[in-house]
């Protein structure tokens, strides 16, 4: 089937997510037939190095054959049991191993990182519930924070974009500043800024403590703000206020998870331990739809009782599916067997010397990396400027989506020198050729 026949069959078929489908009147969708390492590869051959992981996803490359090997394997033996009244050796054994990884327990399973905001929401206000605290059933945010597109989850996005259309349906929480280290102001560090910020959310619990159940928020980047990231600080003094004012810490690690920040989970370059935490993304090593929510016992505690609502009263029928914990525990093993972290901030350093032209280019501000993400803010450009660039982007062989008018990259851990050259390269090309493009058409 060529690209034109596709094309049009999935316009005529498929709803794209997140998209203004009248768009694709002038812009082409891209039919991808397969993927192998950080390689993407249309109908026709031409290939395009995923640089943003196919959104934030693909840890180790396409088609790895450890996490293949896995999934063959387990589809031979189970595809899927339901897991209420059932259990299975691969989510009992990937339960243990997140476990082990975070310090919280009793996972409990769903299909995505919404999915996952929306059970550690509940589960806070249920706990409190049962506690005999019915009152503590708010919750409060970050300005700029990103947590999923559900109902439950768009209410603690400060994102106007995924919300405004929903507002009537959604019962809004509170936001407080972020500690964005780009908010920095004359003679301020980011350390001053997370400072600043936590000082306007003990402000703010002083007041509404005793109506609100948790708080949450993305540990060390705030993804869909542009990548807006902030100093270790900031969560250590959330935690200790989350403490003293008896509010749950949640903390969203769907896209920050496993490695993507230099250590495994962003929250321990603070030496904290969350009362929930949020996993998807990464989890499969983008293979297959799983998330997970992870909590302390104290909080699975109040739920154990004679009284089925007293119980945790959620469920999603591929809860624990045994084909994607069995490629989640073949993506942990890659982690447990190659050093990953360690070669992650080698490898680090070879995509940022790659990245220096981009680095230092002239319309470049606020340049920053952590881990394995990059990002660079431009100045002066259209509010057209993210789908431009991407276009350009593709177009030299790479797959980058601004956010705004930041660009960022997020590549898998499997890059090398001449990737890494490549996606530079592309990117910078992509920026010049965007920039003429503006400039041209005024």
């Amino acid at each position: 089937m060529d690209n034109s026949t596709l094309v049009k069959r999935s316009l005529q078929a498929v709803w794209h997510p997140c998209t203004q489908m009248k768009h694709h009147e002038f812009v082409p969708l891209l039919p991808i037939s397969r993927a192998e390492g950080v390689w993407l590869y249309d109908l026709e051959g031409k290939r395009y190095l995923d640089g943003v992981s196919s959104w934030w996803v693909n840890l180790f490359g396409h088609s790895h054959p450890h996490i293949k090997a896995a999934l063959v394997a387990q589809i031979n033996q189970l595809d899927h049991v339901m897991l209420a009244g059932f259990t299975h050796q691969p989510v009992v054994e990937l339960s243990e191993k997140l476990g082990t990884l975070t310090g919280l327990g009793h996972a409990f399973y769903a299909s995505d990182g919404a999915s996952a905001t929306e059970i550690a929401l509940k589960m806070s206000a249920h706990y409190w519930r049962n506690t005999g605290q019915p009152e503590k059933c708010r919750f409060v945010g970050l300005a700029g924070g990103y947590h999923g597109e559900t109902v439950g989850a768009l209410a603690v996005t400060d994102i106007a974009l995924f919300r405004e259309a929903y507002a009537p349906l959604v019962r809004l929480a509170a936001t407080v500043p972020s500690p964005d280290s780009r908010a920095a102001m004359t003679g301020e560090s980011p350390a001053d800024v997370a400072t600043r910020a936590a000082s306007a959310l003990q402000a703010w619990l002083e007041q509404h403590h005793a109506s609100t159940a948790a708080l949450i928020l993305e540990p060390l980047v705030q993804c869909a703000a542009g990548m807006a990231m902030h100093d270790a600080s900031y969560l250590q003094q959330v935690r200790l206020l989350c403490d003293r004012y008896q509010v749950h810490l949640v903390v969203d690690e769907i896209a920050t998870g496993f490695g993507r920040t230099g250590s495994m989970f962003a929250h321990q370059q603070a030496g904290i331990l969350p009362d929930f935490i949020c996993l998807s993304k990464g989890l499969t090593g983008g293979t297959l739809p799983l998330s997970a929510v992870l909590t302390t016992d104290t909080v699975y505690e109040a739920f154990y009782d004679d009284q089925l609502a007293r119980g945790f009263l959620h469920s999603h029928s591929y809860t624990g599916n045994p084909l994607a914990c069995s490629v989640a525990l073949a993506t942990l093993e890659l982690f447990e067997q190659g050093q990953v972290l360690d070669k992650n901030l080698r490898l680090a350093g070879t995509l940022t010397q790659a990245f220096a032209p981009l680095t230092q280019h002239a319309r470049i501000n606020n340049a920053r990396q952590l881990g394995m993400i990059w990002a660079w803010d431009v100045s002066g450009v259209s509010p057209s400027f993210s789908h431009r660039y991407h276009q350009h982007a593709m177009a030299h062989g790479v797959l980058l989506r601004p956010i705004g008018n930041t660009i960022y990259a997020m590549p898998p851990y499997v890059m090398n020198e001449e990737t890494s050259a490549h996606l530079a390269r592309g990117a910078l090309l992509a920026l010049e050729a965007t920039l003429a493009e503006e400039k041209r058409l005024g």
